[in-house]
């Protein structure tokens, strides 16, 4: 048994944010550079009582949408950093909210933006393994709930949404191989330190503990460990960079994707790049992209996509696949 993504759906927050807003907030900021740098203008906020399973529970409905038969799917995963509780687990409240079988097997995993791949390895080896038939990955957060607005690293980039992606079994391989890594010496350079055991949020300015970002770090990061991980790939697929007809990477900022593009050479022409109105949505961000991709008629059936995620954590990840089209 091989596996390949079946359906892709997505979901935004109603509430916008531009740039106006932060300039409002913030009357020293100078926008036009902030913009120039990041390529973003528009972030989506989830509400005040809006959660990661909010936000999951709808792009999941809309995926389910064009299912034949729910009860075939039998497993369910959550990537999230900011889920609705300690414990439970977020995955367990949304097999029972999309009305998914009782057979399900729900479990979260905890990663930030190379999330999504994690979670194809993970999904799609316990498809092949015989363990699952079908798996509905969800990618859901709310990074905005963490964010100062006179941050002026991260309150520009990071915006909120949740992605849907079903992946079941295929007679041909259209998913794999895979690059993974970790270098946790970077733990701190993205984290939110309050909130968890070691340090109980007791900060009066926010409820859920605030994020932090060395950027220079991630950026530095990123640049090293990112082209190195895509070359592995190739080598690991026997294919050239000529071969890739689109890649995906993860929506870090305009920056970030430009210098992977100076440093790879890429072709710009083969580079998916839709964050100007959609922001970071960390996890979300490239099967967001991927469907965006599709609607703008940028993926064909047969196309060969590399997927490349990385941030916090520190950790990256990296896969090929195979577009099925419909």
């Amino acid at each position: 048994m091989k596996v390949k993504i079946d359906l892709n759906a997505y979901y935004l927050p109603e509430t916008k944010e531009g740039n106006e807003s932060l300039k409002f907030d913030n009357p020293d900021w100078d926008m036009s550079k902030i913009s120039d740098k990041t390529g973003i203008f528009t972030r989506s906020i989830a509400s005040t009582h809006q959660t990661a399973v909010d936000l999951a529970y709808e792009a999941g409905s809309r995926l389910l949408e064009d299912v034949s038969c729910k009860e075939d799917i039998d497993l369910v995963v959550l990537v999230t950093q900011s889920p609705d509780y300690v414990l439970p687990t977020s995955a367990c409240i949304l097999q029972n909210r999309l009305g998914l079988p009782k057979k399900c097997m729900a479990f979260d995993i905890n990663l930030g933006c190379s999330g999504f791949i994690y979670a194809l390895s993970i999904v799609g080896s316990l498809i092949e393994s015989g363990v699952a038939n079908k798996g509905l990955i969800l990618c859901s957060d709310t990074y905005t709930k963490y964010i100062d607005k006179s941050d002026r690293t991260c309150r520009p980039i990071f915006s909120d949404g949740a992605s849907a992606t079903l992946l079941v079994g295929s007679d041909i391989e259209k998913v794999g191989p895979f690059v993974l890594g970790t270098d946790g010496s970077g733990y701190d350079k993205l984290i939110v330190k309050e909130g968890g055991a070691r340090e109980p949020c007791i900060s009066s300015n926010s409820h859920y503990g605030t994020l932090e970002m060395r950027g220079a770090d991630v950026f530095l990061f990123t640049l090293n460990s990112v082209p190195t991980c895509m070359n592995e790939l190739l080598d690991k697929s026997d294919l050239d960079i000529k071969d890739i007809d689109l890649f995906v990477f993860h929506q870090a900022s305009k920056l970030v994707l430009e210098n992977l593009i100076r440093c790879m050479s890429l072709d710009e022409d083969k580079v998916f790049i839709n964050l100007k109105d959609t922001g970071n949505t960390v996890s979300a961000s490239i099967p967001i992209a991927l469907k965006d991709a599709e609607t703008e008629g940028r993926l064909r059936g047969g196309d060969t996509v590399m997927l490349i995620g990385f941030g916090v954590g520190l950790s990256w990840g990296a896969t090929l696949i195979t577009w099925t089209g419909k």
